[in-house]
């Protein structure tokens, strides 16, 4: 096995990942219409959504162990006798295996994605329990006006943001990939990635800090729907 096939496989992992998040995201999506129809009880398909979320969750969380474990044990054969390369398949399975046994699914309620699912469902009741009967008809106009008074600009990139995320620390949004790109330059630079806001004093941004913010994806995609009808 060249090392060359390895990177090839773990570069399709990565996409895999990719469409993963893809799904869960479009799961969220769904599992918030079912719970803006919902008056007061749960819908079950809602808990359905929920399990799916958690698995693709524990899929992801693999997926970054196997690279993990691979990337780890391709940079240590390197530095052996070429006989090494014919026991990597049997090392990466045992490393993987090793950590993976000592996961607990209760980590898994603390995986981004997961948590961002819970905040829109929790989002998207307090809002039915906020509007009357009589005003859900009207929902998309009122959605159209308080949208107006949103903040949809990435402080980053200063235009409309296409993935949001929210600082759990400060509470300040940016675009997923702006926000990402700044960290790994610092993190280059081996300096720490301040808050782009300015005025926030948070000076240590890290990827762990941050939650997909799916209800003011929506938002967003609402507005850009109501412009488009207008």
């Amino acid at each position: 096995m060249s090392l060359s096939a390895v990177h090839g496989t773990l570069s399709s992992l990565k996409s895999c990942q990719a469409d993963i998040g893809t799904g869960m995201d479009i799961v969220t999506d769904v599992a918030m219409d079912l719970a803006e129809a919902q008056d007061e009880e749960v819908h079950p398909g809602i808990e359905e959504m929920e399990a799916m979320i958690l698995e693709c969750a524990k899929l992801d969380r693999e997926i970054n162990y196997f690279v993990d474990v691979v990337q780890q044990v391709t940079a240590e054969a390197t530095t052996q006798q070429p006989e090494a390369m014919f026991s990597l398949s049997a090392k990466v399975k045992e490393q993987f295996t090793e950590r993976t046994a000592a996961l607990a699914d209760a980590d898994l309620h603390r995986h981004q994605k997961v948590v961002a699912f819970k905040d829109s469902i929790k989002n998207s009741f307090n809002q039915v329990s906020q509007e009357s009967a009589e005003n859900i008809e009207e929902l998309d106009e009122d959605i159209a006006v308080t949208q107006s008074q949103d903040n949809f600009i990435c402080p980053l990139t200063q235009v409309e943001m296409v993935n949001p995320v929210k600082n759990k620390k400060c509470n300040h949004h940016y675009d997923e990939a702006a926000i990402l790109g700044l960290i790994k330059t610092r993190q280059s630079q081996k300096k720490k990635c301040r808050c782009p806001v300015v005025g926030c004093g948070n000076s240590d941004v890290t990827e762990s800090d941050l939650i997909p913010d799916q209800m003011l994806r929506r938002k967003i995609q609402n507005q850009k729907r109501h412009n488009s009808r207008t």
